[in-house]
């Protein structure tokens, strides 16, 4: 959890998937390539794994994988659940930016 909140105590925007190996596609993989590509030093892009980090998960309320979320300054400013695909994304960090 300490480690979680150095993560997201930036100023500029964390996007976070959080998944499960059992159930991430390859496309969320390049999906997330992209994202991370196209916004470059603007943003973080990272996954985190639900199982391996069961509290953390717990203390989020994720119930659904992917769940995707933004942080900024420590505080989550977005989240969704579902997949979604790259351009969704970047334009959503691109509004925290």
């Amino acid at each position: 959890m300490t480690k979680f909140g150095e993560l997201i105590s930036v100023a500029k925007p964390v996007l976070i998937d959080f998944y499960t190996n059992w159930n991430d596609r390859e496309t969320t993989i390049d999906t997330l390539r992209n994202v991370a590509a196209a916004l470059g030093n603007n943003a973080k892009v990272i996954k985190i794994d639900i199982e391996k980090n069961e509290i953390l998960a717990e203390a989020l309320h994720i119930k659904e994988n992917p769940t995707f979320m933004i942080y900024k300054n420590g505080e989550m400013l977005w989240r969704q659940t579902g997949h979604k695909d790259a351009k969704n994304l970047i334009e959503t960090v691109l509004e925290y930016v």
